[in-house]
């Protein structure tokens, strides 16, 4: 049975999130290096900072560049699920960087259906672009059409929520 056939929301206007490129890692150390320069990061830091996550397993702090909407005094932050993110589990304290000093945040992973669905909403309302790398197009009426989000949410997509400690 095809995703769009169980898909209670109709038909997905897309195939789902992006793949990451090969070229990803260089992409990544490119926008990590923006973020760095002072009247840049001003501009650029309005929808993307630097995530430093640190690994469970290794103690290696892992910098992952993120776009972020801003919602009811928290951060979201909408992604397929990535290796990084099993690193927030269980409420983890991460830093984030948006053009200043790093900030200290409680991670809250959401994965189940309803919050993903209500979260994404909020975060493809915000930002087009973020939306359409994570698959999710619009409806006719320029809302972010359920059918693609909750197909997002099939293939692994999740919603990090950064509350300020």
């Amino acid at each position: 049975m095809s995703v769009s056939s169980e898909n209670p929301y109709g038909t997905p206007t897309t195939t789902g999130p992006e793949p990451l490129r090969p070229y990803q890692n260089r992409v990544n150390t490119f926008v990590r290096g923006l973020l760095k320069v002072p009247v840049v990061s001003r501009i650029v830091g309005k929808r993307l900072a630097t995530l430093h996550v640190t690994g469970r397993k290794s103690g290696k702090v892992y910098d992952i560049p993120v776009a972020y909407t801003v919602h009811e005094g928290t951060l979201l932050i909408g992604t397929v699920l990535r290796p990084w993110v099993k690193n927030l589990r269980g409420g983890a304290d991460v830093r984030l960087t948006r053009g200043g000093e790093p900030e200290t945040f409680t991670a809250t992973v959401h994965s189940d259906e309803a919050a993903v669905l209500d979260l994404y909403t909020v975060i493809a309302r915000d930002n087009k672009q973020n939306a359409k790398f994570n698959g999710i197009g619009y409806t006719a009426d320029g809302e972010p059409s359920k059918a693609d989000i909750y197909q997002t949410w099939r293939q692994g997509g999740v919603v990090v929520q950064l509350t300020p400690r």
